[in-house]
């Protein structure tokens, strides 16, 4: 651990703070969360933080916005306001209006990785890691789901409701980066070793891999399976946790350019200065976030 590292946790301490990283924050990051997961357990998470005074976030807006929401009273920080998900801004609220006067008999079912305005016109939210359990849980037939098109068409795949991806072309530019041909190329250079891919990635990728899961999901497979190698298709740092957690294993991602930059522009550096100056403070106003908090306490209902 570098000074700046240990700078960080004794500043952690003094404030009363808790930090909480994603698994696609780079491994310095990594290394001085209190909490590191997925989008489902970072929700989780941030439901039962009780002590704390201050909760940093290292990850992109809508994560952060989420432990807002769950956490009225608290101060949830982001160390770099600038960290913003491309898909999650793909469906803003007016548009998701228009396609719930379009079909107003159908559920509405968004992905996480939307904003708070979106949320609060939500019936209730999932993740990767609980789509399709949220959707079969539901009682209407017709779902509108968004704002990922790979995501959905994981969960149409093993659900006999009807579902309709809005917006149609909505995705993630690190997932769209992989192809048929990089699974094609690996297996040759790894025949003996499994590849896990995430649900973001499009449909024909998902056919090919060995296992589509979220990234708690491959958390998971790979501590408990008995293979030696593993191909990971989902955002880089998602293998430094894998070779950190799994030394006794090989772990290669499936493509290296798959990188999140949004994701990367928390560095210790802004971290510090998040703790020292107690900044940048989320915000959400009260309307929405009570009406989101309704979706993803519901969300997590299901889950728990």
């Amino acid at each position: 651990m570098n000074q700046e590292q240990k700078e960080i946790l004794k500043l952690k301490k003094d404030k009363n703070a808790v930090i909480l990283a994603h698994n696609y924050q780079a491994a310095e990051i990594q290394e001085i969360a209190d909490f590191l997961g997925d989008s489902l357990e970072l929700c989780v998470e941030s439901s039962q933080i009780e002590d704390a005074d201050l909760v940093v976030f290292c990850g992109v807006d809508f994560m952060a916005e989420t432990a807002a929401i769950l956490n009225p009273s608290k101060k949830i920080l982001i160390p770099e306001p600038q960290a913003e998900c491309p898909m999650a801004h793909m469906l803003p609220q007016k548009e998701l209006l228009k396609y719930k006067r379009r079909y107003p008999d159908a559920a509405v079912v968004l992905y996480v990785n939307t904003m708070a305005e979106a949320k609060a016109e939500a019936d209730i939210l999932c993740t990767s890691a609980n789509a399709v359990k949220v959707v079969e849980s539901l009682d209407e037939d017709q779902i509108l789901f968004g704002p990922d098109m790979n995501l959905a068409w994981f969960v149409q795949e093993q659900t006999d409701k009807e579902i309709i991806p809005i917006p149609e072309k909505g995705h993630c530019y690190v997932h769209k980066m992989f192809n048929m041909a990089d699974i094609a190329f690996s297996h040759e250079n790894y025949p003996d070793a499994e590849v896990l891919v995430h649900p973001e990635c499009d449909g024909e990728v998902q056919q090919l891999a060995d296992h589509v899961l979220s990234t708690g999901g491959m958390i998971r497979h790979v501590a408990n399976s008995s293979k030696k190698t593993f191909l990971i298709g989902t955002e880089v740092d998602m293998v430094t946790r894998l070779r950190r957690e799994n030394p006794d294993k090989l772990i290669y991602p499936l493509l290296d350019e798959a990188i999140c930059e949004n994701m990367k522009l928390h560095t210790l550096d802004k971290v510090k200065k998040s703790l020292e100056e107690e900044k940048f403070l989320v915000t959400i106003p009260q309307e929405i976030a009570d009406k989101a908090r309704k979706a993803v306490e519901r969300m997590l209902e299901v889950s728990l």
